[in-house]
């Protein structure tokens, strides 16, 4: 590839590209977050850019005025929203008189979801726009003398590209539900083990006697009192956490206009007063839904297991979809039917010292992490485990 026929520029607003320029860079299996609707809306409505500590820095290739790879980039102030912690590595780089902050993030805002980081267009060469992306995001930090770059949860394909350009691996665990064809819930049930089998019949029964019922609402019929109620609950989630919520009421209200046919509302109510509801992100191309958020206005035992899982589940099952992503972290996710799946970071810090220092570290966390998915596995919750990639 040559430098004057191929170049690299930096995208610091999504809106400066069309949205046909961008989705045409997408794989046909990308999850809607990659798409431009998703990425450009968290920018427009202010919950990614100036005063976030998330500024948009995305990598755009360009081959003369053709946008022909990108990938999704922001210079991060600190490390929120990003679910691979690495509070320690900035605390231990900064005791020693250097600065962490800012560093480059390839990653999707607020969502631990595994995608494709490296886009490119399908009439060229893969691997060369690869290298060439990843070589700019490493040139970007060492010219900009930033301490590190970070790439949250690649393609399993695009790892070995990363690692060969001196990004080190980092494993996260992860739970995923898997439909194997169930045709109802209680068919999904008799796959589980008595134990797990009984203890999701209690908890259902014990919100059921509670008086609670489930609206089910597309995107598309989603009302603004819909996402006014959502959202009410969403940011009830981290006020109790003592926390404030990453995203605006602003931007699930444009997303529904933008992306309807991709989100899914269920709304716990109780003497027809809403008192819960879950947002379920649909791919219905790559056969996933994704559990975002959930939140409750009023205290019932058990109704999270019921409103953002079991629920779900019966989604999925009603409407084919083949695995159910129920987020980040959460070993309580097995005893419902989910199982654990581990997904990659990869990590470029630009001190040679300090990279060598996060190595041994990460070797260890890898063989730990290898030990907790080896135990998790002696305690799944189905009668007979099938392999899940």
């Amino acid at each position: 590839m040559s430098d004057k026929q191929y170049h690299l520029e930096i995208i610091d607003k999504l809106t400066d590209v069309t949205a046909a320029e961008w989705d045409a860079l997408l794989p046909t299996d990308a999850s809607p977050f990659l798409q431009h609707a998703f990425l450009s809306t968290l920018e427009e409505t202010g919950c990614v850019g100036s005063n976030t500590g998330w500024q948009v820095t995305h990598l755009g290739l360009y081959q003369a005025d053709r946008l022909i790879g990108a990938m999704p980039l922001y210079l991060k102030q600190h490390s929120y929203g990003e679910f691979v912690f690495d509070w320690s590595w900035a605390q231990a780089y900064e005791q020693q008189g250097m600065q962490y902050y800012p560093k480059a993030l390839c990653a999707i805002p607020f969502t631990p979801v595994q995608g494709s980081r490296i886009l490119f267009a399908a009439d060229q060469p893969k691997a060369q726009i690869e290298a060439q992306l990843i070589s700019g995001l490493k040139t970007l930090v060492l010219q900009n003398n930033l301490s590190s770059a970070h790439i949250l949860f690649p393609l399993s394909e695009q790892i070995q590209a990363i690692e060969d350009q001196g990004f080190m691996l980092r494993d996260s665990v992860q739970f995923h539900w898997h439909n194997q064809d169930f045709m109802s819930f209680e068919q999904f049930l008799a796959a589980l083990t008595m134990k797990r089998r009984k203890n999701i019949r209690r908890e259902r029964e014990h919100v059921a006697k509670e008086g609670v019922s489930f609206r089910h609402i597309p995107g598309q019929s989603a009302s603004d009192e819909d996402w006014s109620f959502f959202y009410r609950c969403y940011a009830n989630t981290y006020f109790e956490h003592h926390s404030s919520p990453y995203l605006k009421e602003v931007f699930f209200r444009l997303l529904g206009q933008r992306m309807p046919e991709n989100l899914h509302l269920i709304i716990a109510q109780r003497n027809d007063k809403p008192i819960a509801a879950s947002l379920l992100v649909v791919d219905a191309i790559s056969s996933k839904a994704y559990g975002r958020y959930w939140g409750a206005i009023e205290h019932i035992p058990l109704l999270h297991f019921e409103t953002a899982y079991y629920q779900a589940i019966e989604y999925c099952i009603e409407h084919g979809i083949q695995t159910f992503e129920g987020g980040a972290q959460g070993e309580h996710k097995m005893a419902r039917g989910f199982l654990p799946t581990t997904i990659h970071s990869a990590h470029f810090i630009a001190d040679p010292r300090f990279a060598k220092a996060v190595k041994h570290f990460l070797d260890r966390e890898h063989q730990g992490i290898g030990a907790y998915v080896d135990e998790l596995a002696e305690h799944s919750p189905l009668k007979s485990t099938k392999v899940h990639p």
